[in-house]
């Protein structure tokens, strides 16, 4: 039966080699029988530049290469951890980087795909912040710098998210049931799937009088998440099974 896959917020590399593993058996399993693979952000935990000769980078995009080879289509879109992934790494991976949001075409009914940061817009200093590193100006500015300095960079940036989501409400850094509205009438969709705020589910509810669909993605910091959706519907599996 024809079927497309969804992930998001793996995390990789967050010293969680568990969710490695079971990434692994994905990609050389249950994946190699899907029409499409799409992760939604934040394959990684942090990614400073294809440059980064680090594990489990090159592992993740070995096991991507051998999935794109056996003919299944891969899509990656940016996160809020991975933003550097680059066309090198989309070349050596086989994979195709998506455009954030993206519309698809899945199984004859329009679906809008986010990572899910861009509608948490209640979230005001964060909302600072990805403007700040989605310039390309800053990005060229990060890449010049020696890898070893990134490294430290990247660990500073993320004790800093850690710390200041302790003194964050959990509603501010959840997405704005406004914003969710607003984007998916800006693209004529009844249909989204996202990650990014940690909490799976399947959320029913109308826009314009007509029933609509927000699929949320769960991570894997210390279980899984997929949506598998075939032509008769969407099934959200957390923890997933390979």
């Amino acid at each position: 039966m024809p079927c497309t896959l969804f992930v998001s917020d793996l995390h990789l590399g967050a010293g969680n080699p568990a969710a490695e593993q079971l990434f692994l058996q994905l990609l050389g399993g249950r994946a190699r029988h899907a029409d499409a693979l799409y992760i939604l952000g934040d394959l990684f935990e942090a990614w400073i530049g294809d440059d980064d000769d680090s594990l489990p980078g090159e592992r993740i995009c070995d096991a991507l290469k051998n999935c794109t080879t056996s003919g299944v289509s891969v899509f990656i879109m940016h996160g809020n951890r991975d933003f550097l992934l680059g066309e090198q790494f989309m070349a050596r991976s086989g994979a195709s980087l998506l455009d954030d949001p993206a519309i698809i075409d899945l199984y004859g009914t329009p679906v809008l795909l986010t990572h899910g940061d861009l509608l948490c817009t209640d979230d005001t200093q964060y909302q600072a912040f990805r403007h700040q590193v989605r310039d390309p100006r800053w990005q060229q500015r990060f890449l010049a710098r020696p890898l070893a300095e990134r490294r430290r960079l990247a660990a500073g940036m993320r004790d800093a998210s850690h710390a200041a989501k302790h003194h964050k409400p959990e509603a501010i850094m959840d997405v704005s049931s406004s914003s969710v509205t607003a984007m998916m009438q800006r693209h004529g969709v009844q249909r989204l799937i996202h990650g990014h705020t940690h909490r799976p589910a399947i959320h029913e509810f109308e826009i314009d009088g007509a029933a609509a669909l927000r699929m949320v993605l769960g991570d894997w910091y210390t279980s899984s998440s997929l949506l598998e959706c075939t032509p008769q519907g969407c099934r959200l599996e957390s923890p997933l099974t390979v």
